[in-house]
């Protein structure tokens, strides 16, 4: 492909070298609820031969199955519920709350309690082209863990905790029995996965991303599964992806603009000039993009034009020096990054700056409503923040309290009120339970800021004590009042368990 080509419709496709990279926003996000998050997790770690495209379908079929037993008055041998009670039970007692666009829709979507309910439940959405959310949690793991080995030991455990044994609860038990018997396939088994992308070991080495912190919190979530029922656990899990899936997305975004920044000055003959220098410029050291109690959808917003703006850039780089029959790797490294830089300030003579720049200001202006995310790609990232963080919008308002996993909330009633970051319950216990699970008896509300810190959610610790944030602490029991502790508090562990850092 050319650099014309590209020129003509930018966003097709991109270069090997950046589509390639590991730190290439792949699956490209798009809307997503807490729950698909999760049930597309299921599917990628289990659920062999249940694609995203399948379930919409299946379900369908599921509902006219159940019809016609209903009007035979039969039901699967293997069932115990007959087909009444089956329908009761997807429908009332498992039923998922629809959004306010979807009240009119008749659709299965049920609490993904168990693996074999994601078989018909939880895609994205109705048609047959949903993303595979499953697969961004799955590259976050690699991503975020130092080897493949240890990634794939992480894989392992995350599929033995989402599988239904006998020490869980009995009706989670009886529930994956009684889908079974009525939704036959395929069967729950470790699904073959193979070698994803792993950070370069030399970028790693002191780097806090969100993706490393949630290989570290997964193993604490697992720990936690004896303590309590499936669906509680369900929510914890739940509650720890949803703000990991899009804290990853978000640094990947700053990522991307600052190696865009390096490469648009090296194309002016600055730039770095080494890896170490890459490396310093390209990792954001801290990394930060929710504030306690402020609004999160415009910074989010302001990082996402950054990164699209940074796509088209590397993007058209990289095609002018292919016109100049260079070779390069995936930009998946900071070594990488600095040798692209050296190669682009080096080859001025081979690549036409001048066409490049109005290449470049051409499309951009061209793509002003992408690049605004008012339409395309992102349009889509910012819906998938809004609906994975934010707290879930029911049609019927007697269910309006359904989500306790979210990490945006609305300021006011109005549906106009913008979305101020604010915990849920359950995000509160998830997260301080993560943060103690290496401590032994309570520690300072600090602690909890530090952890919030690792996603990239600022909160002043001195401020917990007066803010929602010490009232959901209060509430929960989580915290200790004393004069002798940081603002007056301490934590307490919410469960008895302790892990090591696994990451």
């Amino acid at each position: 492909m050319s650099l014309g080509k590209f020129q003509e419709d930018p966003w097709r496709t991109s270069h090997p070298a950046y589509q390639n990279s590991a730190l290439a926003m792949s699956p490209a996000p798009e809307y997503a609820s807490s729950e698909v998050l999760l049930s597309s997790l299921y599917r990628h770690a289990g659920l062999e031969g249940s694609s995203e495209r399948t379930v919409p379908q299946r379900g369908r079929d599921l509902d006219k199955d159940i019809q016609k037993h209903r009007d035979r008055r039969t039901k699967p041998d293997a069932a115990t519920l007959d087909a009444n009670a089956f329908h009761m039970l997807l429908h009332s007692v498992l039923e998922s709350p629809k959004l306010p666009n979807q009240s009119s829709k008749r659709f299965v979507q049920v609490t993904p309690l168990v693996p074999q309910a994601a078989v018909f439940s939880g895609s994205a959405r109705l048609s047959s082209n949903s993303w595979p959310a499953g697969a961004l949690v799955r590259r976050m793991v690699w991503l975020g863990s130092p080897d493949a080995a240890s990634a794939a030991a992480t894989w392992g455990a995350l599929f033995e905790a989402l599988s239904v044994t006998d020490d869980d609860d009995i009706f989670a038990r009886f529930l994956q029995a009684e889908i079974k018997a009525w939704s036959s396939d395929p069967d729950w088994s470790a699904v073959e996965t193979a070698d994803h992308p792993l950070l370069d070991p030399k970028d790693r080495v002191g780097l806090s991303y969100p993706a490393k912190h949630f290989v570290k919190d997964l193993h604490s979530i697992i720990a936690a599964k004896h303590s309590m029922t499936r669906r509680q656990w369900t929510s914890l899990l739940e509650a720890i992806v949803r703000l990991a899936a899009v804290a990853h997305v978000a640094w990947l975004c700053d990522v991307h603009a600052n190696i865009w920044d390096c490469v648009k000055k090296s194309l002016e003959g600055a730039g770095p000039k080494d890896e170490e220098e890459a490396r310093s410029l390209i990792f954001p050291r801290p990394f930060q993009f929710l504030s306690y109690g402020d609004r999160a959808l415009p910074g989010i917003k302001d990082r996402t034009s950054a990164f699209l703006q940074a796509r088209l850039g590397l993007n058209a780089s990289l095609w002018a020096l292919n016109g100049a029959n260079e070779q390069f790797a995936p930009l998946s490294s900071a070594a990488a990054v600095s040798d692209l830089c050296g190669l682009l300030r080096g080859g001025t003579g081979k690549v036409n700056l001048v066409q490049l720049r109005e290449v470049l200001a051409d499309v951009s202006e061209r793509e002003t409503r992408t690049l605004l995310c008012k339409k395309g790609i992102g349009s889509n990232v910012m819906e998938f923040a809004r609906h994975v963080l934010g707290q879930r919008q029911a049609a019927n308002p007697v269910l309006r309290g359904y989500d306790q996993g979210f990490v945006l909330r609305k300021r006011g009633t109005s549906t106009s009120s913008p979305w101020v970051v604010g915990l849920g319950p359950v995000a509160v216990l998830a997260l301080v339970h993560c943060s103690l699970a290496e401590a032994s008896g309570p520690r300072s509300v600090r602690r909890l800021s530090q952890h919030l810190a690792g996603y990239g959610a600022s909160v002043d610790h001195r401020d917990i004590a007066t803010n929602d944030l010490g009232h959901q602490l209060r509430i929960l029991g989580l915290v200790l009042d004393s004069p002798d502790a940081e603002s007056g508090m301490l934590l307490v562990p919410p469960f008895p368990t302790r892990v090591k850092d696994a990451a």
